[in-house]
C-alpha cells in the first residue's frame, strides 16, 4: 500500500531524506523511528504530497504521488503533530466539511460521521466549539478528521502526544481496531507505542533507513547469549562467589535503566542509572546475568540457591527491548559520522579501536602524547624560540575528530579575500615610463617635487 524508492529531500545543500527506500503491507502497522531531525517529518509530508521529494518515487495504494495527487489523498488520512482545525467550529459541524471536502457520499455522511465520533470517543462534545476542547480532546478529533473517509492508508505522527494515560490507552485501542483494513505509519517517540502497536518498525537517522525488520528479529538479532535476572535473598559476597563458581555465566550486573538524550546538533547521550524498581531492601539483591548462548541454567542455578538456603524471589529469561536497540544503533551510527568527518578533515582517525572499525577498508591510527615525544626527540636541534613554540604546541589540547571536521569545514566556506581591480594597461604603461624617468633624471624629479611643493604654500597663503 505504501511503497518508496530511493526517496530523497534536499533544502538548498542539505539532505534531510537520502534515498529512502520501503514498504507498508496492506493491513500492518509500521513504526517510523528516529531521533530529533531524522527526517520522519518529512518524509510523512513527502508520502502525503506535501512537500515534493527533490528525487525518488512515493507510491500510495497504487498512485505514484507526484503524478496522482489527488487519488492519493483520495485514499489517504494524515494527521500531523500540530493538528490544523478549524477553532471556530463545533465538532459536528468541522467533521461534516471534512467529509463533504473528501467526497464521502451525502446519503451516509451523518451516520459515518456519528460512528467516527464515537470510535474516537468525542461523541459528549459533538456540539461544542473546538476552541473550548482540551488539548486532549482536540487531538482526539484530529484523529476522527484523518479517517472520517475511512482511507486504506493512514499516516499518523505522534497521534497520542497530549493525552492522559487513560486516553492513550483508547486511542491505542482505536489505532488497533482500524489496523485490520488500513495500512499505517505511526511515528511517535513513546518505544511501548511501538511495541504495543506495530508489526514492525523503521529505525531512520540522518535521513537514511538503518534498520527495516520486526520487532521479534530485533530482539534476537540484538540477543547475544541467554540474558537471565535473578532475584535472591541472601548474602551478597556469597551469592557473588556462587556465581564465580559457573563458567558459563560470562557477565553479572545489576538492572539498569538507560536515559537517551538527542541535542539540537544530533548529538546522542547515553546514560545509565539504577532501576528505581529494584530491591534492595534487607539481603535481597536483583542481578542481569549473561550466559553463554545455548547453555540453560535455570534449573542448576535455582538448585544450587535453594540448597544454600537462600529465598529464590524470581528467575526469569529477559529479552532487549526497543529502547537498548534503539539507543544502540543510533550511537553506532553518529560514531561513524564522526569518523567519516575525521577522515575527511584530517585523513585518519583520532579514536578508539571500537570507532575505527566505524570506517572499513580506512587506514587509522592513534596518535599518543608518546608518539609526539619521540617525533620531538629525533628531530633536529631547535633554537630557543622554536622551543618555545613546540613547548605551547604539545601543551595545547588536541582537537577531536568532531572539532578537526568542523574546522575544515570552516577552511572550505571561507570566502577569498577581494583583490584590487588591476588598471588599464595603458595607464599602467604611462605609469612605468614617468617611474623610468624619474629614475633616469634624479635631480629633475628633485626640482619638480620642491617647484610643486612651493606652488601649494602659495595657495594657502593667499
Amino acid at each position: 500500500m505504501i511503497e518508496t524508492q530511493k526517496l530523497t529531500k534536499y533544502y538548498g545543500d542539505r539532505a534531510a531524506v537520502r534515498e529512502m527506500t520501503f514498504e507498508v503491507d496492506k493491513g500492518e502497522i509500521v513504526g517510523l523511528l528516529g531521533p530529533n531531525g531524522a527526517g520522519k517529518t518529512t518524509t510523512m509530508r513527502m508520502l502525503t504530497g506535501y512537500l515534493p521529494a527533490s528525487s525518488g518515487k512515493a507510491i500510495v495504494a497504487g498512485y505514484d504521488v507526484a503524478d496522482k495527487p489527488m487519488e492519493v489523498r483520495k485514499r489517504l488520512g494524515y494527521l500531523p503533530e500540530t493538528v490544523p482545525l478549524y477553532t471556530d467550529m463545533p465538532v459536528r459541524a468541522y467533521l461534516d466539511f471534512l467529509a463533504k471536502i473528501r467526497g464521502v457520499p451525502g446519503k451516509g455522511r451523518r451516520r459515518r460521521i456519528e460512528e467516527v465520533m464515537e470510535l474516537c470517543q468525542i461523541a459528549d462534545v459533538a456540539d461544542k466549539v473546538i476552541a473550548k476542547l482540551s488539548r486532549g480532546y482536540r487531538q482526539r478529533v484530529g484523529l476522527a478528521q484523518a479517517i472520517v473517509h475511512n482511507p486504506q492508508v493512514l499516516i499518523l505522527d505522534e497521534p497520542t502526544v497530549g493525552l492522559d494515560p487513560r486516553q492513550i490507552i483508547e486511542i491505542r485501542r482505536v489505532i488497533r481496531d482500524l489496523a485490520g483494513n488500513h495500512s499505517m505509519i505511526l511515528s511517535t517517540h513513546i518505544m511501548q507505542e511501538v511495541s504495543a502497536l506495530c508489526d514492525r518498525v523503521i529505525i531512520v537517522n540522518r535521513g537514511r533507513v538503518l534498520v527495516e525488520d520486526t520487532l521479534a528479529n530485533l530482539e534476537r538479532q540484538e540477543t547475544k547469549g541467554e540474558r537471565l535476572q535473578v532475584e535472591i535473598r541472601g548474602p551478597l559476597e556469597e551469592i557473588r562467589q556462587m556465581f564465580g563458581t559457573m563458567s558459563v555465566i560470562q557477565d553479572i550486573s545489576t538492572p539498569a535503566t538507560t536515559i537517551a538524550t538527542v541535542s539540537t546538533e544530533g548529538e546522542l547521550a547515553v546514560e545509565s542509572e539504577p532501576d528505581p524498581t529494584e530491591k534492595t531492601a534487607g539481603d535481597v539483591h536483583v542481578f542481569d546475568l549473561q550466559v553463554e548462548q545455548g547453555q540453560d541454567v535455570r534449573e542448576s542455578l535455582a538448585s544450587m540457591i535453594i540448597g544454600r538456603g537462600w529465598g529464590l524471589l524470581e528467575l526469569k529469561t529477559v529479552s532487549p527491548n526497543l529502547e537498548e536497540i534503539f539507543v544502540r544503533l543510533i550511537t553506532e551510527d553518529l560514531a561513524q559520522l564522526e569518523a567519516e568527518e575525521a577522515v575527511e578533515a584530517g585523513g585518519y582517525i583520532e579514536t578508539d579501536t571500537d570507532l575505527a572499525k566505524a570506517v572499513p577498508g580506512r587506514a587509522t591510527r592513534r596518535v599518543t602524547e608518546d608518539d609526539e615525544m619521540e617525533e620531538l626527540a629525533t628531530s633536529p636541534a631547535l633554537d630557543d624560540d622554536e622551543t618555545a613554540e613546540v613547548e605551547e604546541v604539545a601543551t595545547s589540547p588536541v582537537p577531536t575528530a568532531r572539532e578537526r571536521a568542523n574546522q575544515a569545514k570552516k577552511k572550505k566556506s571561507a570566502k577569498p579575500l577581494t583583490q584590487r581591480k588591476a588598471a588599464p594597461s595603458f595607464l599602467t604603461d604611462q605609469n612605468d615610463a614617468a617611474e623610468d624617468e624619474e629614475m633616469d633624471n634624479p635631480a629633475q624629479a628633485e626640482d619638480e617635487v620642491t617647484d610643486s611643493t612651493a606652488s601649494v604654500s602659495d595657495k594657502e597663503k593667499n
